[in-house]
């Protein structure tokens, strides 16, 4: 079994052990609600945890191989992008996973992408409250 169907098996089990075994140990996630990545396997597994327990009814609904730019270079790594939908907090969201892959077959970054903005906003807020909730950042404004 490929990674990507690895992948999208071990998110609708709601396995984070089988995601942290298909993650490089430099990982990049980039989200639509941050601007900057989350970086390091600890920190993507976390958030996965946050992200299993906030999206509800999520199931990849299309699925296409290729390749992608991994830098200013020109090189391009192996890459998937997974369909999906899933609703958080009353919001459907329309979404897609791009995920770019290593040597060995790993996914060493990750970028997601979601409509519509109020489902971004929900996404997001929920996101944020389970990181908080589980110290993976800290409260914002200092609370």
């Amino acid at each position: 079994m490929e990674t990507a169907e690895r992948f999208s098996s071990a998110v609708l089990k709601r396995d984070l052990t089988a995601l942290e075994d298909l993650f490089t140990e430099d990982i990049r996630l980039y989200s639509p609600v941050k601007f900057t990545p989350f970086e390091g396997k600890p920190m993507v597994v976390g958030l996965f945890g946050v992200l299993l327990r906030t999206f509800e009814d999520f199931r990849h609904v299309g699925r296409f191989k290729g390749a992608a730019e991994t830098g200013s270079d020109g090189e391009e790594a192996p890459s998937a992008i997974l369909l999906f939908r899933a609703t958080v907090r009353g919001k459907h969201i329309h979404g897609i996973d791009l995920l770019q892959f290593d040597q060995t077959n790993r996914i060493k970054e990750f970028t997601v992408m979601v409509r519509p903005w109020s489902a971004v906003r929900a996404l997001g807020d929920a996101v944020l409250a389970g990181l908080v909730a589980d110290r993976l950042v800290p409260e914002p404004n200092g609370r």
